[in-house]
């Protein structure tokens, strides 16, 4: 996701949970997308990790207790949570979140909470027993009522010892969410996108197969980019090295057949429709029920041509749809992705250039040029996959408001 360029202010509230030392990479992720972060740090978290290393981090003062050596100090949590854009609590104990579903004030985060009007974004770090527990569920339940984010817990290893649900989710996926709820203009707000995402395989025997290359790396960013301007995300995916977005609806399928199925179920009700996914061109006309043995001399495949996913749902589309096809091409970049953009009956196509060393596979940028029907079309260049991502969902933007 791109970085921000407001400056934005996040309080990080880092509580009492061992999974405290891990606040650090949250605020240097944070940092680095540009944001001011303040750390505040409750007694617990000090009994388990400094307040040096977040004013090192963030270029801030830690708030580490209400009547500190502040400017102000009995009226500092309402000036803060007045600014702030949003309140980050990571790693969020039980304890934390029992305060602030039942408006308890005892400390300066627990304070601050009841008097901001900021979004909340709640990470749960414990034990999975106490994660479980009924008091801990109902208060999590409360909080979302409110309109509380939540992102996480993850499963794994604990620190005691135990493997469970409880564990912090990885930093990344923390940073993910906050640029979400802190996104831009929700122009796509009660809009529905499907993105097709991943690569397919398409089975020679029950071992083996033949696919396309592909990280799902593009899919991804696309599914951030319109869950980040509100829209409501449903993607259709083959294997991927990366996991789509916590808050896109995800279905994962392996072969082309199973993908087209999937989407001319969901096609209809779809306002976007992106096809991103390297599906496979061809497909074993008749694969092996059983595992083909070594031995028995060369083996010759006949391979079929799958059907264009994308080209069909352009095919039968209803009024008022934009749908986007991706051309990933080796030569002739612009000449190849104009003849498809025209055959398969699409809104946009996206060009793509592969190989090479500036846009290989699983990069995170690529050589591309974004098409458009009755268009000049524009010079190809590289780009985060980031960059790519806002740059197209503009594109659908200003289709829907000409």
């Amino acid at each position: 996701m791109a970085t921000n360029s407001s400056n934005d202010e996040i309080v990080l509230g880092v509580t009492g949970s061992i999974a405290a030392y891990k606040a650090c990479e949250i605020a240097s992720r944070l940092v680095e997308k540009g944001f001011r972060i303040t750390p505040v740090l409750t007694d617990s978290a000090l009994e388990l990790i400094g307040a040096a290393s977040f004013e090192a981090i963030t270029g801030q003062r830690a708030i580490t207790r209400m009547f500190g050596p502040l400017p102000a100090p009995e009226i500092e949590h309402i000036a803060v949570a007045q600014r702030a854009a949003l309140f980050l609590i990571a790693p969020a104990t039980a304890n934390i979140l029992a305060k602030a579903a039942h408006g308890i004030a005892d400390d300066w985060l627990s304070t601050t909470l009841l008097a901001t009007r900021a979004p909340i974004l709640f990470a749960p770090a414990m034990n999975t027993n106490m994660y479980r527990h009924p008091a801990t569920q109902a208060n999590i339940q409360a909080l979302r009522d409110r309109g509380c984010h939540f992102m996480g817990p993850g499963e794994g290893r604990l620190a005691c010892g135990s493997y469970g649900e409880g564990r912090l989710i990885d930093a990344p996926l923390i940073v993910e969410k906050t640029l979400l709820i802190l996104g831009g203009p929700k122009d796509l707000a009660g809009k529905r996108v499907l993105i097709t995402s991943g690569g397919t395989r398409e089975p020679i025997d029950p071992v083996r197969y033949i696919g396309n290359r592909s990280s799902g790396k593009m899919g991804r960013a696309l599914a951030c980019e319109a869950l980040k301007r509100g829209a409501h995300v449903t993607a259709v995916t083959g294997p991927a090295e990366v996991p789509l977005p916590a808050d896109a609806e995800t279905i994962s399928v392996e072969t082309a057949a199973q993908m087209q199925q999937t989407i001319e179920h969901i096609a209809p009700h779809a306002d976007i429709i992106i096809g991103a996914a390297a599906v496979a061109d061809y497909r074993v006309q008749d694969a092996a029920t059983q595992k083909r043995k070594r031995g028995q001399g060369d083996v010759a495949l006949t391979l079929v041509e799958n059907p264009d996913i994308i080209a069909g749902v352009a095919a039968s589309r209803r009024p008022g749809q934009v749908i986007v096809a991706f051309a990933a091409e080796t030569h002739d970049l612009i000449e190849n992705a104009l003849a498809k953009l025209h055959r398969k009956g699409v809104d946009i196509i996206v060009a793509n250039q592969i190989g090479g060393n500036e846009s290989a596979f699983a990069s995170e940028q690529l050589y591309a040029s974004i098409l458009l029907n009755d268009a000049p079309p524009p010079a190809p260049s590289l780009q985060s996959k980031e960059i790519l991502a806002a740059r197209l969902f503009d594109h659908i933007v200003a289709i829907f408001n000409p």
